[in-house]
């Protein structure tokens, strides 16, 4: 491991730092090797329960690495479908983990950094954040990332359409009344802030967090509203069979907070 992601633990939260500040955490080969086999390695980590993202240094997360030698004996188009496949790969394992991600942004996120914000399950930023899909603007075409995907369903086709189409930045204030972001944090307290709401959602059983992150994220492509409820119906037959279910009521009608064994 090259160092380029630190990772902290917080008792069953995890904070990820991306660690290149000199380069704006920028996205380099080792950075994305770092990222795939960190995020593919939760699935089997129980004790882990919620992930908190971040960058360290002035921003977020400046996207590609564009100054980093790729060089290699691929040719060079096999070398480009590595790449975009490598880096792809990360968003796809960031939905598949069974933990919520909170991710918290400061600075810029742009065009790889902005998918990794979109990827998560919350959103903050500072009142500095900016962000901004930045392909079409080193002369690629502005649906890259997963971004064509992502943008439209969290803030709508209009709003997708102008940041893919032109690769402008959205200020803070802007992504917050599109829904891109759930809150603006003054960066001082933006940890904090995200602790907080780490520790609301170990207040939940174990199983029922992690199913929940599921279905929500299957039934953003649901084909139809019977598809989503029988995704639901699925998770709460499941749960309902659950010693921790059984505990929560019992907490619940005892008024004292549950104490959960199920993981």
């Amino acid at each position: 491991m090259s160092g380029e992601l630190l990772i902290e633990t917080r008792g069953q939260i995890e904070i990820a730092t991306l660690n290149r500040p000199e380069r704006l955490n920028a996205l380099s080969e080792g950075l994305v090797d770092e990222l795939n086999a960190y995020f593919a390695g939760l699935a089997e980590r129980k004790e882990v329960r919620v992930v908190i993202l971040r960058g360290a240094g002035r921003g977020f997360c400046a996207g590609l690495d564009i100054q980093e030698d790729r060089s290699s004996a691929e040719t060079a188009v096999l070398r480009t479908l590595r790449t975009q496949t490598s880096i792809g790969n990360i968003y796809r394992k960031m939905r598949a983990c069974p933990q919520p991600i909170i991710a918290l942004g400061h600075g810029a996120a742009a065009g790889g950094g902005l998918s990794l914000l979109l990827a998560s399950d919350v959103r903050y930023g500072t009142p500095n954040f900016r962000c901004n899909a930045a392909y079409i603007r080193i002369g690629l075409g502005g649906c890259d990332m997963a971004s064509s995907y992502f943008l439209p369903r969290l803030v709508g086709a209009s709003l997708a359409s102008e940041m893919i189409l032109t690769g402008r930045f959205i200020d803070a204030q802007r992504a917050l009344s599109a829904g891109l972001i759930s809150e603006i944090v003054e960066e001082e307290a933006l940890l904090d802030r995200g602790l907080a709401l780490a520790d609301e959602m170990l207040a939940t059983a174990p199983w029922g967090l992690r199913l929940s992150k599921q279905a929500l994220n299957l039934n953003i492509d649901a084909q139809s509203l019977d598809a989503a409820m029988a995704i639901e119906d699925r998770q709460q037959v499941i749960l309902s069979a659950t010693e921790d279910h059984k505990e929560a009521l019992a907490a619940f009608l005892g008024k004292r907070a549950p104490e959960y064994r199920e993981r």
